[in-house]
């Protein structure tokens, strides 16, 4: 198998490290060729706490990918989260050149340079500058400006930052796992890849991306990304609270979360009964399930009143008709969706990762839509230029191969 073919997502979380490596297909489709899901050690809130704990997470999570595939990782995409993510939108303008004046690719190169020259602190570092849209001569609403006649381009454009050191901490922990860094992708922008169909990306929809120690947030109107946010709170909280409410161990308390939990207490009947061990008790205790749901159900309400405060914030409260998508961990959780449309007022589905094929058995669920969003972000942006606007995370020396191998695919 040529390397030009093949692309690789790490996503790094709170709970899980997943390695996931993808054929490209002559039409673009993507296939999963191997993976490797470990415990991960050594991240906290989505950020670096320990870094040789998470470079033995994240290599374990390799070896397992190349051991399943029989390829061996050189470079890859990776997830980039906690809660230093924020964006703004920002606007550059330039006059067309040329004696033509048609908009060239170099114009939209421009205009997007002048868009992302924002004040941004030194200790903040761009990881996406994405077109939201183009203006030519004062026309609004237009996707590709290339080629059409002008004297005035305008892009609008939605960029993202994050803090420097926890970028440079991560970055650090990819490249001493050997493997080089193609892009960084904020985790609800690679989950959207993922999720979101383009109606709801146009009538404008947020996305929820529930993990274990964060929820990564991304909304989207017009068909592009309009705000993005991370809230400091995910499944490992809801866990905590049944751990003590229950006195019971961490573990036992996941088990019983994912068993027997639920966020809809309408679902649930005060006859049920559970046994639970006790943390320092030879034997265990009888509990009302009712009990371990309203646990459930308290902080699961927190983070969906959080979510409406940060859609509240962005100044789209009641201006987005799709709704809410649940995606990530946390979004297996029962009674999740319902809910949600309780406290947010809006519609909600739950999303597994779509538009790949290949060894999905394990994969297809909420919890791996970042980690495939990463492999269909790749594809997607694989001929863009520039790949990245990160000054962090070098470009793999893989990506200039395979945008060459994709434009000979694709002439012109």
């Amino acid at each position: 198998m040529d390397r030009e073919t093949v692309l690789v997502g790490i996503d790094a979380g709170t709970t899980i490290v997943t390695t996931l490596i993808g054929e490209v297909g002559r039409t673009g489709e993507v296939s999963i060729i191997g993976y490797g899901i470990t415990p991960s050690a050594g991240m906290k809130k989505g950020m670096v706490a320990n870094i040789d704990q998470t470079v033995n997470s994240i290599a374990a999570s390799i070896e397992k990918a190349e051991r399943l595939s029989g390829y061996k990782i050189g470079s890859a995409f990776v997830a980039v989260g906690g809660s230093h993510i924020s964006s703004q939108n920002s606007r550059g303008v330039v006059a067309v050149s040329g004696h033509k004046r048609e908009v060239s690719r170099e114009d939209v190169a421009r205009a997007t340079d002048a868009a992302k020259a924002v004040q941004v602190p030194s200790n903040r570092e761009i990881l996406h500058v994405l077109p939201r849209g183009y203006i030519v001569d004062g026309q609004e609403g237009i996707k590709d400006p290339l080629g059409m006649s002008a004297v005035r381009l305008e892009v609008e454009t939605h960029i993202v930052a994050g803090a420097a050191t926890s970028v440079q901490n991560l970055s650090k922990c990819v490249t001493n796992a050997n493997v080089q860094i193609d892009e960084l992708v904020v985790n609800s922008l690679a989950a959207a890849e993922a999720t979101l169909t383009d109606t709801e990306k146009e009538l404008g929809v947020l996305i929820a991306d529930i993990g274990g120690g964060t929820t990564d947030l991304a909304i989207f109107t017009d068909g592009a990304a309009y705000h993005t946010a991370v809230l400091p709170v995910g499944g490992i909280n809801v866990t905590n609270d049944v751990a003590i409410g229950l006195r019971t161990s961490l573990d036992l308390a996941e088990e019983i979360k994912i068993k027997h939990g639920s966020a809809d207490l309408s679902d649930v009947q005060p006859e049920e009964l559970l046994n639970v061990a006790v943390l320092g008790e030879g034997g265990g205790q009888t509990i009302q399930r009712r009990k371990l749901c309203e646990v459930i159900e308290a902080r699961m309400s927190e983070i969906y009143s959080l979510i409406g405060e940060e859609v509240k914030r962005s100044g789209h409260d009641g201006l987005l008709p799709a709704g809410v998508v649940l995606t990530g961990g946390g979004a297996r959780l029962a009674g999740a969706a319902e809910l949600a449309r309780e406290v947010l007022q809006m519609p909600v589905r739950i999303a597994s990762p779509q538009g790949v094929g290949g060894l999905m058995d394990q994969l297809s669920n909420p919890a791996f839509s970042t980690s495939i969003g990463l492999l269909l972000w790749g594809a997607r942006h694989i001929g863009d230029e520039p790949m990245s606007y990160s000054t962090g995370a070098g470009g793999g020396a893989g990506v200039g191969r395979l945008m060459e191998w994709l434009r000979g695919l694709f002439p012109g």
